[in-house]
């Protein structure tokens, strides 16, 4: 993707105001989705902006928002708040399924370089999370979750999200699929993928870069 394009360097604009304003308000964040993802080293992106913040905090992250010139809308749900700064939308996320207390993400979240801010971004794993459990009937396309899966393999913590997801079959689904294209290892640890005929392992990738700026 160009980084100059225009949707792209309105989705990194509102980044910046708005980790300003949660800064004033001293609410803590963690950048998410697949902006979180492309500022691992992940595939890019065009999304809109995720951002997680702690329950007791949202309303006031919220409304802090909407006082600087932000649209605002309470969706039914009761997970998140959606916002709007110009073509870009924003959703502030309180509730992530599969993790019981997003303080935790909160916690788990490492300060990254991301277009020109130093900014907490959530780890591959809770991004995947809610990802993985969304998965049903109605609903199994794993192509998202597959691209985040390959790029970032050495970020995960494999033994954590299978844990988390194991309940559900169609996330069994997304494991399977990922040792059968030798993406990670089977939980025996062998690896299904050709090598040199003997081992059935390969040499493992070099991970993708950690940090993108955007100036």
């Amino acid at each position: 993707m160009d980084l100059n394009a225009a949707e792209f360097r309105e989705i990194v604009e509102s980044l910046r105001r708005t980790v300003a304003i949660l800064r004033e308000v001293d609410v803590r964040y963690a950048l998410a989705g697949s902006v979180a993802s492309w500022a691992r080293g992940g595939p890019e992106t065009s999304n809109d902006l995720d951002l997680i913040v702690a329950p007791d905090d949202a309303q006031r992250a919220f409304d802090a928002l909407k006082e600087a010139g932000m649209e605002g809308s309470v969706p039914p749900e009761g997970w998140l708040y959606k916002l709007q700064d110009g073509d870009v939308e924003i959703d502030l996320i309180f509730k992530v399924t599969g993790v019981e207390d997003v303080h935790e993400i909160l916690d788990r979240a490492e300060v990254m370089r991301v277009a020109s801010l130093d900014v907490p971004v959530s780890r591959v794993e809770d991004h995947l999370t809610p990802k993985l459990l969304a998965f049903d009937e109605h609903y199994l396309d794993y192509t998202g979750a597959l691209r985040v899966a390959r790029a970032l393999r050495e970020q995960v913590d494999w033994e954590s999200l299978r844990a988390r997801t194991c309940h559900s079959p169609y996330a069994r689904g997304f494991f399977g699929l990922l040792e059968a294209l030798d993406v990670i290892p089977g939980e025996d640890g062998a690896r299904p993928g050709k090598g040199d005929g003997t081992s059935g392992e390969r040499a493992e990738p070099k991970p993708g870069p950690q940090v993108r700026v955007v100036n």
